[in-house]
């Protein structure tokens, strides 16, 4: 994978991580219950979930890269339309679900895969990974270590990001109070989306 093409990748997994979902609810609220230290389960358990996602569509952008250049290409431009598709329904989303309460305490082992399910059950994960991998590959090189490149970078980026959540749960929830101020920042990351969508089509590695 070129540099400048990783580059570009580097952005992508930086915005895909920073926007609020399932992921971030999760870090958030265990960061609100457990401190930082003690989100860390849930947050490998995350990566858990991530990397085998990863997998999986790996092998099977592999194989289809293998067999038609057609019908990957044909993949990277239906990737391209979801994507928009995804910002604009980002941009529509409510506010965030988070539950406070401190009362409940769970293991650091039941937090750790009660979060790897949680990556693992989010279809719109796949499908999301299934839209920005082709968008990346050079069919003229070997495949496989491009994949893990991606799949590399995605983990340690939302490692860095989940740990950011947790971190800066209770300052976060202090900005946003309203549920007013949490559609207005889905908003935004909605855009953020449309607008990578569009520079995605317009991107050739």
């Amino acid at each position: 994978m070129a540099f400048n093409t990783w580059l570009v990748f580097l952005l992508a997994a930086v915005l895909i991580s920073i926007s609020p979902g399932a992921g971030a609810v999760n870090t958030m609220s265990n960061g609100l219950r457990y401190g930082v230290r003690h989100s860390l389960p849930a947050i490998l358990g995350l990566q858990l979930g991530l990397g085998s996602q990863i997998v999986l569509v790996g092998i099977g952008l592999g194989a289809l890269l293998g067999s038609s250049e057609i019908a990957f290409s044909l993949v990277k431009w239906v990737g391209v339309a979801y994507l928009m598709w995804l910002g604009w329904q980002k941009f529509r989303e409510g506010a965030l679900q988070l539950d406070g309460d401190k009362g409940r305490v769970l293991s650091a082992h039941r937090r750790f895969w009660q979060a790897t399910v949680v990556n693992l059950t989010n279809p719109k994960a796949t499908v999301f990974l299934v839209a920005l991998f082709p968008q990346f590959v050079d069919a003229t090189t070997p495949h496989v270590p491009q994949f893990v490149i991606m799949g590399a970078t995605m983990i340690v980026v939302d490692i860095v990001v989940m740990v950011g959540y947790a971190t800066l749960a209770t300052q976060i929830l202090k900005v946003l109070r309203t549920p007013r101020q949490q559609r207005h920042l889905n908003r935004v990351f909605g855009g953020f989306f449309m607008g990578a969508a569009a520079a995605l089509a317009a991107f050739r590695n």
